[in-house]
């Protein structure tokens, strides 16, 4: 098993937390930007891309503030992706701040595939 390496993303938005946060961890919210459908049972969420389904398991979250997850075929416990809402104190704006894990090949794809995500949801939030 290739060893995984964490990498973490942060993204302006201009929005109120919780307009952000019911995008991130919610399956209506997340199949608007994040996936082709996602559906939830308990506390696995399903996500759907050309009909390949992949299930991950909330680890923890916190309402505004932030919800983790592990893909539940990863082998590697240790490994999770994460959507953290850090408030800017001076102009009260939203920073997005995501960490996942890629290999070391594949991290600058993944990280490229984050910010063309993240754009869809920025034009969903009309941003």
């Amino acid at each position: 098993m290739t060893e995984k390496i964490q990498y973490v993303l942060e993204y302006s938005f201009n929005c109120p937390p919780k307009v952000l946060f019911n995008r991130l961890s919610t399956p209506g919210g997340l199949s608007e930007w994040f996936a082709d459908d996602v559906n939830m049972i308990g506390n696995i969420y399903s996500f759907i891309w050309n009909g390949n389904k992949e299930d991950a398991e909330i680890v923890s979250q916190k309402d505004l503030k932030y919800i983790k997850f592990h893909w539940v075929d990863d082998e590697d416990k240790d490994t999770f992706f994460e959507f953290r809402i850090n408030i800017e104190e001076l102009s009260g704006d939203a920073a997005l701040i995501i960490t996942d894990f890629a290999e070391e090949d594949e991290l600058e794809g993944a990280k490229e595939l984050w910010n063309s995500q993240i754009a869809e949801l920025k034009r969903i939030l009309g941003i």
